[in-house]
């Protein structure tokens, strides 16, 4: 029980990291953009108005740049303390995107960072401009690698595994760094970040009206950031939609507990808003659903892209379906421990000088390589993920797309028809929606990684294997250490941010 409570724990503790991560991360990919643009009419027009816009909102985006940085540091060094088994097993490939990350990206933006935010009395106007454009486009290639190694983890390709070191080794760098599923993975991320930081601009900017300030300038500011969000939110909703599809392909265990989807079916209909029975159990007769409305097909054709395709359900994915050529989990367990078992021989072997025992120990392991980690499950519902969480993050997260999406539209008719001000409950709306964006960025994180548990690498290990055997103890004592930090430097952030927005566009301090 300790192993386990110690495994949890240290869930707990990368979970507890990364969500605070990734309350900056969104802001510094999305704002960094909207900088630009904005810095780029100043520069075409030679403004003075949007210059005071500019420096106003860097003032914000630097702020959050800075506490950014120091929460995604952890979350690197606990890969080491917290996930040793899982660096050993994947440091060939997983360390080659954050090498890159690091040397090429994090550099680069760092770098004109410093132009971007102390050089405008000391570089030209254009040199500036390309400084800001480039740490828009250095801290996108830093997400950009890092989405690369965590869409590995999820569909682990362009590799081979050595028996002699028990660890994976990078075969093909480029099937690692252009796998679709990491590809989708990034453009989907980044795009809500885009969305989540035009939420974030037009939210303060309709403060700023409704207290009679800055009129002028926080109506600019909502034009860009309208623009900018209606934008990525419509490729938010292509990117979503692929991302799922490439979900159906290499993880249909996710896809189906994202709908609460039992008993797989042809042309499945896509839920729509659903209340799921929390006693539904795998392999029994009861109806998943205490609620639910559906768009007919939906889900078949996202899944498929094509019609008359049968979609899995979880209980052909974990009991196996012939009909459709579905192997079971029990099945990939035997396989598993086979793969297992062959590993085991080999070590054995290699050490007493047996090489023929070591050739056959090979091969067995080749031949059963990809269930690998089926062999460590004690039973097949083991690899069912948390349906309940998975399913209604998923629909949180796409219901406020959705509202995100209508948002945009009406906030930039209103403003380009000069009449915004006049429309006060829309302006609140608009300032209390901001939070709405990181609620709808950390629901599609959990769907990401809660809904591919018990994998921490898909099929191949899971999270008990990958953990350090760390005491249970030493991980609460860090657990509630970090969220200590982080709830502070989070206080901190909205402190001095919201120091920084009474002050307004006028003074720059």
């Amino acid at each position: 029980m300790s192993e386990i409570a110690s495994v949890d724990w240290s869930r707990a503790q990368f979970a507890l990291t990364a969500i605070y991560h990734f309350l900056f991360v969104p802001l510094t990919l999305g704002l960094s953009f909207i900088i630009a643009i904005m810095e780029s009419i100043y520069v075409k027009t030679g403004s003075d108005q949007w210059l005071k816009i500019t420096k106003f909102w860097l003032k914000l985006f630097g702020i959050n740049f800075a506490i950014g940085v120091a929460t995604g540091i952890i979350m690197e060094f606990e890969f080491g303390t917290n996930w040793a088994n899982y660096s050993w097993f994947v440091g060939d490939i997983f360390g080659a995107p954050l090498a890159i990350e690091g040397l090429l990206a994090f550099f680069m933006e760092a770098t004109f960072f410093a132009v971007m935010f102390f050089g405008w009395d000391k570089v030209s106007k254009k040199f500036h401009l390309i400084s800001t454009w480039l740490v828009a486009i250095g801290s996108n290639l830093s997400a950009l690698w890092i989405l690369i190694a965590n869409g590995w983890m999820q569909y682990p390709i362009g590799m081979k595994f050595n028996p002699a070191t028990a660890r994976m080794e990078m075969e093909n760098f480029f099937e690692v760094a252009l796998s679709p599923v990491g590809i989708i993975k990034f453009l989907h991320t980044v795009t809500s970040g885009y969305v989540a930081s035009a939420l974030f601009v037009i939210g303060i900017s309709a403060w700023f009206i409704l207290k009679g300030r800055h009129l002028i300038m926080a109506k600019k500011s909502i034009i860009v950031a309208g623009s900018f969000g209606l934008v990525t939110s419509l490729f938010l909703m292509f990117s979503g939609d692929e991302s799922a599809y490439q979900v159906a392909r290499t993880q249909p265990m996710k896809l189906a507990a994202m709908e609460g989807l039992y008993k797989g079916e042809t042309n499945a209909g896509l839920v729509a808003m659903g209340v799921l029975d929390p006693s539904k159990k795998v392999g029994d007769d009861k109806d998943p659903f205490l609620f639910e409305i559906k768009f007919p097909y939906a889900l078949g054709v996202m899944a498929t892209r094509g019609f008359n395709n049968f979609t899995p359900g979880i209980d052909d994915l974990v009991n196996g379906n012939e009909t459709h050529g579905i192997e079971g989990v029990a099945s990939k367990m035997a396989k598993g421990s086979l793969a297992v078992s062959a590993l085991t021989t080999y070590n054995a072997a290699k050490k007493s000088g047996d090489k023929a025992a070591m050739e056959q120990a090979e091969q067995t392991l080749a031949q059963n390589m990809k269930f690998l980690g089926y062999g460590y499950l004690e039973k097949p519902a083991d690899a069912v993920p948390p349906v309940g969480l998975t399913f209604y993050s998923f629909h949180v997260m796409v219901a406020l797309g959705t509202y995100f999406l209508a948002l945009f539209f009406v906030v930039l008719y209103l403003c380009m028809a000069n009449n915004i001000e006049n429309f006060k409950k829309l302006l609140w709306l608009c300032v209390f929606t901001i939070p709405l964006g990181y609620v709808a960025i950390e629901a599609g994180w959990i769907v990401a990684e809660v809904g591919r548990q018990p994998w921490v690498v898909q099929d191949l290990m899971t999270v008990g294997v990958g953990a350090t055997n760390l005491s249970s103890t030493n991980v609460k004592i860090s657990f509630i250490l970090f969220a200590v930090l982080f709830t502070a430097l989070l206080i901190a952030e909205i402190k001095i941010m919201l120091k920084q927005i009474k002050i307004g566009f006028e003074n720059h301090a």
